[in-house]
C-alpha cells in the first residue's frame, strides 16, 4: 500500500511519520521547495518537492498515484481570525484536492478541526450541524462542503477527520504545554493563564497520529468523523497535571489573562 502526506513537517505530521514508519507501507512525504529546516526521522518515506499553491498538471501522478492521500497541510495558523483562510487557503486547497481526484486519486483522509462546530457547547457529535464562528473554521468547513459535492461528479473515498486539542513534542510555541514548559525552562515561578475553567477535549500527539493512520490504512467513506477523547477536561486540571507529572516548580496564576473569545467555555467531542 502506498500513501501520500502532505504537511508531513509539521506537527501532526512528524508524528504520522513516524507511526507510518512502523507500519510496513510505503510513503510519499511531501515538503515545499527550498525548504532548509531538517526532515523528521522517517527512513521509510520518499521526500517531494510540492507546493499546494502552484500544484503540478497531474498531483496524483506527481504524488506517486497513492492509495490514499493523507492531507495535513494547511497555511496561516495559529491565527484562526486571519481572512487567508478563506480568501486564499480554501481556494489553492479545493484546487490541489481537486486536481489529485479528478486525475484518479481512489481515497482521501483530510484533517477538518473542532471550531467547525463554532460557539456551540457541550458533547459534540460529527453529525451535529456545523456553525463555524472564525475564518479559519468557515474555511475548513467550507471545504468539507466542496469535498462532498465533488463526488458527484468523480466518486472517490472521503474522511474527513475533526481534531479537538493535542499536545506533545514539537508542538508550535505558542500552544499551552510549550508555553507552560517555556515558562518553566526560564526559572519563572508564576504562569500566566486564564481562570481554566474552560473546558475542553486533549488528546496526545502520538495518539492522534495513530488514529489518523489507522484511518489512512483502512479507507472508508465516513465523511465527517471526531477525532477526540469523548472526555472533557477542565484547562486548569489539565495544566495541573502536567505540573505533576513533570515534577515541575511553578504554580499556575488563574485569572492573569482573559478567557478566548473565539470558543465556547465548555465543549469536547463525541467519539
Amino acid at each position: 500500500m502506498k500513501v501520500a502526506v502532505t504537511g508531513a513537517r509539521g506537527f501532526v505530521g512528524r508524528h504520522v511519520l513516524g507511526e507510518l514508519a512502523q507500519r510496513g507501507v510505503e510513503v510519499v512525504a511531501t515538503e515545499r521547495p527550498r525548504v532548509v529546516r531538517n526532515r523528521p526521522a522517517a527512513a521509510s518515506a520518499r521526500w517531494i518537492e510540492f507546493d499546494i499553491a502552484h500544484p503540478p498538471e497531474d498531483s496524483f501522478a506527481a504524488l506517486g498515484k497513492p492509495d490514499v492521500l493523507l492531507h495535513l497541510a494547511w497555511d496561516g495558523l495559529p491565527n484562526y481570525r486571519s481572512l487567508h483562510h478563506f480568501e486564499t487557503e480554501l481556494p489553492r486547497q479545493y484546487g490541489f484536492l481537486r486536481n489529485a481526484i479528478h486525475n484518479g486519486l481512489p481515497a482521501l483522509v483530510t484533517v477538518g478541526t473542532c471550531f467547525e462546530y463554532g460557539q456551540q457547547s457541550g458533547p459534540l457529535a460529527a453529525s451535529l450541524e456545523t456553525h463555524p464562528a472564525n475564518p479559519y473554521g468557515c474555511a475548513k468547513d467550507s471545504l468539507r462542503r466542496q469535498l462532498q459535492y465533488l463526488k458527484a461528479t468523480r466518486p472517490y473515498k472521503l474522511t474527513w477527520a475533526r481534531l479537538f486539542y493535542m499536545y506533545g513534542d514539537g508542538q508550535p510555541a505558542t500552544s499551552l504545554f510549550p508555553m507552560l514548559k517555556a515558562a518553566v525552562d526560564a526559572g519563572h515561578k508564576e504562569f500566566p493563564m486564564s481562570g481554566g475553567e474552560q473546558l475542553r477535549d486533549y488528546l496526545p500527539v502520538k495518539e492522534v497520529s495513530r488514529r489518523l493512520v489507522d484511518l489512512a490504512l483502512n479507507p472508508g467513506d465516513p465523511g465527517a468523523i471526531n477525532v477526540c477523547s469523548g472526555r472533557p477536561v477542565s484547562v486548569r486540571r489539565l495544566v495541573e497535571t502536567w505540573i505533576e507529572q513533570n515534577g515541575w516548580d511553578i504554580m499556575p496564576k488563574y485569572g492573569a489573562l482573559p478567557y478566548p473569545d473565539y470558543e465556547p467555555m465548555a465543549f469536547w467531542g463525541v467519539c
